[in-house]
């Protein structure tokens, strides 16, 4: 759509959903563009969700961005799914169509891949192998993300080994599930390194991940923002790795979205990067 001085509704659709960095970051573009609109926080519980989805084109909403518990279970609810979103099996956008028919998306992976760009403008999928530790739902964005970028080996690296081979499964490619005990051998030759675990994030213990065998021209992304330097992430520069953390997979996540919505595609300024890290 195009920029339109009509009032705009968007938000977060989640259970909880107060922690949302999204709000913040949303209307700081509204205000920018000097568009009319909110973006508010939505929060609905599992058993009000078909209610919930309900409301947003009886409302007025032009869509909403979806989180935890919700990514999955709004699936059957939508009218129409987005190739990249059925194939990852989650929506993370919502975009109300003229008719009131809700259109699903998932920006989530591309989103991450485009902050490794930001970081490094050279980075290439093919460059070499990837490696990818998790195979929730972080992980699977990712993965899909990357196989359609074009890796040419990606090594899914899980505490559970089972649910790498599902994932693997699920998601056709290029994809080697790598045993957890053999996790430090599978850096070796490695050009980008993902963590896509909670290990690392505010509260929770560090990654267990030796990095020795890890190229030090590798580039190594965490999904996680906070805090914004993980201690994989501090390790990884310390040994003279470029490191990216998950702010620019958040920030980048929601650029197609905010278009969407209210018809203009927003920038990532350090303006915008500083109102966020307040947030933290």
């Amino acid at each position: 759509m195009s920029a339109t001085k009509t009032f705009g509704l968007a938000g977060i659709l989640g259970w909880p959903v107060a922690h949302s960095r999204s709000p913040a970051m949303h209307n700081y573009w509204l205000a920018e563009h000097g568009l009319p609109g909110s973006y508010v926080l939505l929060p609905a519980p599992p058993e009000r969700l078909p209610a919930a989805l309900a409301g947003l084109p009886a409302l007025g909403f032009r869509g909403c961005n979806v989180t935890t518990p919700h990514k999955q279970a709004v699936m059957p609810l939508i009218d129409h799914i987005d190739p990249m979103a059925a194939r990852i099996g989650a929506v993370n956008m919502i975009v109300v169509e003229p008719d009131g028919s809700l259109r699903g998306f998932n920006t989530d992976g591309n989103g991450f891949v485009q902050g490794l760009r930001d970081a490094k403008p050279d980075w290439r999928a093919d460059e070499g192998p990837i490696a990818i530790v998790g195979a929730g739902g972080a992980a699977r964005s990712i993965l899909a993300a990357m196989i359609e970028a074009g890796a040419r080996e990606i090594r899914l690296v899980n505490r559970t080994h089972e649910k790498a081979l599902r994932l693997a499964a699920d998601l056709p490619g290029p994809v080697v599930p790598v045993r957890w005990e053999e996790r430090a051998e599978a850096l070796r030759g490695v050009a980008t390194l993902v963590n896509a675990t909670t290990q690392g994030s505010a509260g929770k213990p560090a990654l267990d991940l030796a990095l020795d065998a890890l190229p030090r021209d590798a580039i190594v992304g965490d999904a996680i923002y906070v805090p914004p330097e993980t201690p994989l992430l501090a390790a990884a520069r310390a040994r003279g790795n470029r490191t990216v953390n998950g702010l620019g997979m958040l920030l980048n996540q929601a650029r197609p979205a905010f278009h969407a919505w209210f018809g203009v595609m927003p920038s990532i300024t350090p303006g915008l990067k500083r109102a966020i890290e307040a947030t933290f």
